[in-house]
């Protein structure tokens, strides 16, 4: 099963904090609310490339 790496992006300030490591056979794109360093809150972060 390959694996690929993955950043969530925060939606407010669009900084990249996280990296995740994540299936290739998932369609969907995974949210998550995580705390952004840069708006210094819980935000929602989405999956990019």
């Amino acid at each position: 099963m390959p694996v690929r790496k993955a950043a969530l992006a925060c939606t407010v300030c669009g900084s990249r904090n996280y990296s995740i490591k994540v299936s290739t056979t998932r369609e969907s794109r995974l949210e998550v609310k995580k705390f952004c360093k840069y708006c210094g809150k819980y935000t929602l972060h989405k999956e990019t490339k």
